[in-house]
C-alpha cells in the first residue's frame, strides 16, 4: 500500500540549533501513528514542518502521492 504520508530526511535548524535531524517516516492510509518524546524533543516542529508551518532546513514533506487526489483530512 502507498503511503499517504512520506517524510524524507526531514532536518529543521533555528540558527545553531538543530530540532530535526534526519527524520523519515512514512504512514499508509488506515494507520494510526503515536508520535511520543520528552518536552524539547521536536513533536510539535515535526508537526510545523508537515503542516507548512515552518519550512524544512533540508528534506522533504510529500501529502498524497502525485496523481493521487484524496482529502487528507479523511484518511
Amino acid at each position: 500500500m502507498e503511503p499517504i504520508l512520506e517524510v524524507k530526511n526531514l532536518t529543521k535548524n533555528f540558527g545553531g540549533l538543530r530540532a530535526l535531524d534526519k527524520l523519515d517516516m512514512d504512514i499508509k492510509k488506515g494507520e494510526i501513528v503515536a508520535l511520543i518524546g520528552p518536552n524539547g524533543a521536536g513533536k510539535t516542529t515535526f508537526f510545523n514542518c508537515i503542516t507548512g508551518i515552518y519550512t524544512p532546513t533540508h528534506g522533504d514533506v510529500i501529502i498524497n502521492p502525485p496523481g493521487k487526489k484524496e482529502n487528507v483530512l479523511m484518511v
